[in-house]
């Protein structure tokens, strides 16, 4: 029985903590959502990024603070589910292709990033990067400069935040990134492969594979993980559930 106990006190004590991230000013708390849908807390902000799956699927999580939205497409931008949030006191940051697609006037705050731009916030600081697809071309379904990628300042630690892309130029060529969130769903972004080989490219200290539901069902993250293992050692792959529903 005492054995038990001690299993009992020690083992949400575990979990809870490998997805805290220590700052100078206290910790980053992550939250996998569903598919490319997160929750950040930091020093007093909640941070929503790309809120999708309806209400339930934030079902005791604190209301936000700012909503960061990369793309239009709708496991993205989501109308449906921002309506159904309570985002009274939430600050919205988003490219300007998915501002013009926001209902006027439903919202106090709207900031609208391109890519390059940055801003300082309450607790943090946020840069839009370009997120997109190769080869570009005109019927590219993420053309370059419509998405935002999200590197954000929180503290002593830097976060990278994909969106929908491919190993672009600007991925690779990142540096100084503490955690990434990087996706792996063909054919809308990469193969494994190509996430495996921009991760250790750009050797983040931490990377979670997210938003990895594609067409075929979901990517083989085990797979990416003996990958980034093999190239990139110093990076610590970190697998979630983002789909509960497998």
């Amino acid at each position: 029985m005492k054995y038990l106990l001690m299993l009992l006190f020690l083992i949400p004590m575990t979990v809870f903590s490998q997805d805290k991230i220590p700052t100078s000013s206290g910790d980053i708390v992550i939250h996998p959502i569903l598919h490319g849908t997160l929750v950040l807390e930091f020093n007093g902000s909640v941070i929503y990024v790309d809120p999708y799956g309806g209400a339930e699927v934030f079902e005791g999580q604190k209301k936000p603070d700012f909503v960061l939205i990369t793309d239009i497409h709708g496991d993205h931008h989501n109308q449906n589910t921002l309506d159904a949030l309570d985002l009274s006191n939430a600050t919205i940051i988003a490219p300007q292709a998915v501002v013009d697609k926001l209902p006027k006037d439903r919202y106090s705050t709207i900031i609208t990033l391109g890519n390059g731009e940055e801003r300082n916030l309450k607790s943090f600081a946020v840069q839009a990067i370009p997120m997109y697809n190769l080869p570009e071309t005109d019927d590219s379904r993420h053309p370059k400069g419509r998405g935002n990628g999200y590197v954000l300042k929180m503290a002593d630690r830097t976060l990278y935040i994909s969106g929908d892309t491919e190993d672009i130029p600007e991925m690779r060529a990142l540096k100084n990134i503490d955690v990434a969130f990087v996706c792996m769903n063909l054919p809308y972004t990469m193969s494994v492969e190509q996430a495996a080989n921009a991760v250790a490219e750009f050797q983040p200290s931490i990377v979670y594979p997210y938003h990895y539901r594609g067409t075929d069902g979901l990517s083989d993250v085990s797979k990416f993980e003996s990958l980034v293992n093999s190239e990139a050692q110093a990076t610590e792959v970190r697998l979630r559930n983002w789909y509960p529903e497998n």
